[in-house]
């Protein structure tokens, strides 16, 4: 009785759909029941979890990218963030959940950390079960990958770039890191890219050493928030109207998207963070990579670099949205594997 009960209050909730069909096996009649979720519907709901290294954000989305609600948890330790976390999601009725995470992590499915939150700076999230704690807790499908590669699925799923199958989202703020998709599958290979960490040759009129700790002159020490104070004593928003600051910027920039499109090939090259945000910028950085390519390569996508270099389109919305599609393909897993 109990289960039919259940059973009509979630057809009633239009969760999932079902229909029975009467049939008699020697002297007994049976009644057999066919139950399917409905594929779209109001309490259809995936759940985003874009964890930063200064906040989570935690979103309830539906199918079609809109955003139902969302909420900014500070990241503190995982003591004190993980059930707040938890807390938020619990009762949002979501049926999967996409997370989209600072590294470097474990993307690999068949290990025994796979979830897992590994060499990270972060003293405190350092081999964290990150995936295998909400799974515990949540007991729904989960999709989990880099938060670049989220910011770059937002963009590839429901951004202007929406088709694309080899594209590059480049984040450029306090630290720089990339996300790759090549042939329609995102890149992770040994472990995941690191593009923010290639080495650079320096700007012949910049002495800056570099802000990385490990490599000193890489993409990351010479061109992110951090690098551009250390090297001017001023924060990029104060240095707007210097434009020499920029033509230094966009060199390394420019030398960078320029090794990418030799090595990987894109189709398209989306910018985004907190340093992109200045937008003379851009046409900078397409000068500069059109005179570092000098003529080497030639392909329609190159002679049009005002849509080949592009900033993010989904109003810093990208990662969120790239984590509900890993939620969306996670659940598609899942309903496979049950079949």
């Amino acid at each position: 009785m109990h289960f039919c009960q259940a059973f009509y209050t979630l057809k009633g909730k239009e969760i999932v759909e079902f229909s029975a069909f009467h049939h008699k096996q020697g002297s007994r009649n049976y009644i057999r029941v066919s139950c399917s979720e409905l594929k779209r519907g109001k309490y259809m709901y995936y759940g985003s979890l874009e964890a930063g290294g200064t906040k989570m954000i935690c979103a309830v989305c539906e199918e079609n990218g809109k955003i139902i609600e969302q909420v900014s948890i500070p990241t503190l330790s995982p003591e004190e963030t993980i059930p707040k976390i938890i807390d938020y999601f619990k009762d949002k009725d979501i049926v999967a959940l996409g997370v989209a995470c600072f590294g470097p992590i474990d993307l690999h499915k068949d290990s025994k950390t796979y979830g897992y939150i590994t060499s990270t700076p972060k003293l405190k999230w350092q081999n964290y079960p990150l995936i295998p704690t909400l799974q515990k807790a949540l007991s729904i499908p989960m999709g989990f990958d880099t938060d670049v590669n989220g910011s770059l699925l937002g963009e590839i799923s429901f951004g202007s770039s929406k088709g694309l199958e080899n594209a590059i989202y480049i984040t450029i703020g306090t630290g720089i890191g990339g996300g790759v998709i090549s042939n329609g599958k995102l890149l992770h290979g040994m472990l995941h890219p690191e593009l923010g960490h290639m080495l650079l040759v320096p700007h012949p009129k910049d002495s800056f050493a570099g802000n990385c700790p490990f490599h000193k002159n890489c993409f990351e020490g010479m061109a992110s928030g951090p690098a551009l104070e250390k090297r001017y004593g001023k924060k990029g928003i104060e240095l707007v109207n210097q434009k020499e600051v920029w033509e230094i910027e966009a060199y390394y920039i420019g030398q960078a998207l320029c090794n990418l499109i030799l090595t990987l090939s894109p189709e398209r090259i989306i910018l985004g963070g907190g340093v992109m945000h200045q937008e003379q910028l851009f046409p900078l950085i397409r000068k500069e990579v059109a005179a570092q390519l000098n003529d080497y390569l030639k392909t329609k996508e190159l002679a049009d670099l005002d849509h080949y270099i592009v900033p993010a389109s989904l109003n810093d919305n990208q990662g969120i949205l790239g984590c509900l599609q890993l939620a969306i393909d996670a659940k598609k897993e899942s309903s496979l594997n049950l079949k």
